[in-house]
């Protein structure tokens, strides 16, 4: 497998690595992430290149974690915020079009990162100068079948537990 994390992104030394072969295999891996309490507090960085599947995963997670409705990609907003029926806030970015530091305050970035709730970050290196450190990181690769090699690491104590409960 090509998808490979960087050291500087993660504190746990070995990936957890998995082959999603169908949509069905995205959906489960977002039920079990959905069912981890700690999610609850986690930033959550998604890498991969267009088309990989970073939206469908964000989109298996919202409704795992009970969102209805419609749930698009952030791509020209920037970021969605969506609710769970429980009152969790899951804010949703998509940092692609992302070309001015400035629209970081502009736009009240720095508040929703420092809120309580989960977030999502599709492109994260787009703005990876204000980021606060991902608890987890999920490099996604689409392979010529069709199916997706996924790279995670941890990058904080939290991810680290995260990944842990993963494995389990």
């Amino acid at each position: 497998m090509s998808a490979t994390l960087s050291h500087a992104q993660i504190v746990e030394s070995t990936p957890l690595h998995l082959h999603w072969r169908t949509e069905d295999d995205t959906a489960a891996f977002a039920r079990r992430l959905a069912a981890l309490p700690g999610l609850r507090h986690a930033f959550v960085e998604l890498h991969g290149d267009l088309g990989a599947g970073k939206t469908s995963l964000v989109r298996h997670l919202l409704r795992a974690l009970g969102v209805e409705g419609r749930v698009k990609s952030p791509t020209y907003a920037v970021v969605e915020p969506h609710a769970t029926p429980d009152g969790l806030a899951v804010s949703h970015f998509d940092f692609y079009r992302f070309n001015d530091p400035r629209e970081w305050e502009d736009a009240g970035f720095r508040d929703l990162f420092a809120a309580p709730g989960l977030k999502l970050a599709e492109w994260p290196e787009k703005a990876a100068a204000l980021l606060p450190p991902a608890d987890l990181v999920l490099q996604i690769e689409a392979q010529a079948d069709d199916s997706r090699q996924v790279a995670l690491g941890a990058g904080t104590a939290l991810g680290a537990q995260l990944l842990q409960e993963l494995r389990a």
